[in-house]
């Protein structure tokens, strides 16, 4: 079953963390239950705030969803536990039609291969002509794989070496055969020739199994009791008898323990190299805690990935979470510009210029006549009215104020009381370093044949940023020098004033085409601007432009 992870941008926002788990929820409301919130960065205070105050789990974290082992495993695999017999083992690899059959410890933790390279090889060591057969195995093993009946059972489950001998040879040769071989390891094999069992019995051996159906004299079963011989009758003749016991070995003791397993979080970059050198282009895929999942082909890599994305809250892949575009992208939902987003096949782009993607995902809601839950409702509010700065921002439309006034009467929650509640989450800075500042919520852009970054924070003073400057400017400097941008900028915003400053680390030349009033060095004054998206954004846009033309 594939997993559709409905996930927003890097260094989410509050809109987008919100949108991503509203958005699964309407999806699972609908029956389509593969759905599932994520995220792919750190909420922020404010974020946090919300979620914890209206008792919603926050999204799943991904990283990144760089192709891994566990996006391409189908599912569960036949497995063994360690004490099968060999026989049943090659019978449940036969008829599952499998290359490879994972053996496993009782708890379900990986133990060992079977293929059909390490069964050729440990088979042969056992019935090498010039060694005597020696076959790992137990009472139980043998009565299993033999379908045979019980007559009399000592020590079932003990593990010993078997030393097989098949009563062919005249009874005074056979006695000299017996004699050599340790009796509590032998196991006989003959059929209904009473001499024969009457003396291994005397002699204490392991087992004495009777072969064709054979009856066994009472008076030989009484004895058997008394000297802790096991006695079993075996449905076959005594060729095929001896082959069964020979596969009545443990599974563990003829699979291949060399075979390390993969883990389901390793690149696909690792495991590749490992699958052409593995027995049948396979191997088994674990957990942390080393409990197998399933086993991964090569055959599993040419076929489409068990996880597909949902985007919301963006369109542009450079603010995508790292790696999505290897994968099928069912969706987009979002109220940004457009980036050079490309599909391989049509999809669903829902793309309105309003003020948050949360008012998007309430109108989704109430197109598909499904009641909003009232603590999804709540987030959804918190969501636009922290998008849009209590519906104040230049971005906000008619349709974020119809949303949010809707939402307001559903929940019963004050739309300024519960701004202003969010908005202060936001603006504490106390404990927090400058790259949580400056990483919190940054989104990166191309223009042409440059990118640039630009982060937001809102606060409901600019004062303690300022004091901070130099370590932020430092920050900025390294996140520059590691991305190769061609600047980033942090973009403080006054709640409280409506206005914003921006500190900038940039080379000169692009620094001088800035045409913002200037408070200090490489910190400039937005009057009046307090949206990134719909007034930040254009004016940077249009001087990287002009740089690229020069």
């Amino acid at each position: 079953m594939k997993t559709v992870y409905v996930i927003g941008h890097r260094n989410p926002d509050s809109d987008s963390v919100i949108s991503a788990a509203a958005y699964a929820r309407l999806k699972q409301n609908l029956g389509q239950h593969e759905y599932v919130a994520a995220r792919a960065g750190k909420i922020s205070p404010q974020t946090e705030y919300i979620f914890n105050r209206f008792s919603v789990p926050v999204p799943e974290y991904i990283p990144d969803l760089i192709p891994k082992v566990k996006y391409y495993i189908s599912g569960e695999c036949q497995t063994v536990p360690t004490g099968t017999s060999l026989w049943a083992a090659l019978e449940k690899m036969e008829a599952s039609d499998t290359k490879v059959l994972p053996v496993v410890t009782e708890d379900g933790k990986y133990s060992a291969l079977l293929h059909y390279n390490a069964f050729a090889k440990n088979v042969l060591k056992i019935l090498n002509p010039e060694k005597e057969a020696a076959v790992s195995t137990s009472i139980s093993l043998i009565t299993t794989t033999l379908s045979a009946q019980p007559v009399v059972l000592h020590h079932e489950t003990e593990l010993f070496k078997c030393a097989m001998l098949v009563a062919a040879a005249g009874f005074e040769t056979f006695k000299k055969m017996l004699a050599v071989h340790p009796a509590e390891n032998a196991v006989v094999i003959t059929g209904d020739r009473t001499d024969i069992q009457e003396y291994c019995i005397s002699q204490n051996v392991r087992a004495v199994v009777v072969t064709s159906g054979n009856t066994i004299d009472k008076k030989l079963r009484d004895m058997a009791e008394k000297n802790n011989v096991s006695l079993l009758i075996s449905p076959y003749d005594t060729s095929a008898t001896a082959m069964l016991i020979v596969y009545s070995s443990p599974v563990s003791s003829m699979a291949d323990s060399s075979i390390m397993p993969v883990n389901a979080n390793d690149t696909l970059r690792k495991a590749r190299p490992l699958l052409h050198k593995s027995p049948g282009r396979c191997l088994p895929v674990v957990d942390d805690n080393n409990r197998l999942l399933g086993i991964i082909s090569e055959s599993d890599l040419l076929r489409e990935a068990n996880i597909e994305a949902v985007l919301v809250d963006h369109n542009e892949l450079t603010q995508a979470v790292e790696g999505v575009d290897n994968y099928t992208i069912r969706e987009v939902i979002d109220h940004h510009r457009l980036g050079n987003f490309t599909t391989r096949q049509p999809i669903t782009f829902i793309n309105k210029p309003v003020g948050a993607t949360s008012t998007i995902i309430t109108n989704l809601y109430r197109q598909n006549r499904v009641s909003i839950p009232k603590e999804i409702a709540s987030i959804l509010l918190a969501g636009i009215l922290s998008d849009t700065l209590m519906l104040q921002s230049a971005t906000t439309t008619e349709e974020d104020r119809e949303t949010a006034e809707y939402l307001s009467n559903i929940t019963n929650l004050d739309v300024k009381e519960l701004g202003q509640d969010i908005l202060t989450a936001a603006s504490r800075l106390g404990g927090r370093s400058a790259a949580e500042v400056v990483k919190q919520d940054m989104k990166e852009y191309t223009e042409g044949e440059f990118s640039f970054t630009v982060s937001q924070i809102e606060v409901d003073t600019t004062d303690e940023l300022l004091a901070r400057k130099d370590e932020v400017f430092e920050e900025l400097d390294t996140e520059r020098r590691s991305r190769k941008c061609l600047f980033c900028a942090l973009m403080v915003t006054d709640i409280t004033k409506l206005t914003s400053v921006m500190l900038v680390s940039a080379e000169q030349p692009f620094l001088q085409a800035l045409g913002f009033p200037k408070m200090d060095d490489n910190i400039y004054i937005l009057k009046d601007i307090v949206s990134r998206k719909k007034q930040l954004i254009p004016l940077l846009s249009e001087q990287v432009e002009k740089l690229s033309a020069q």
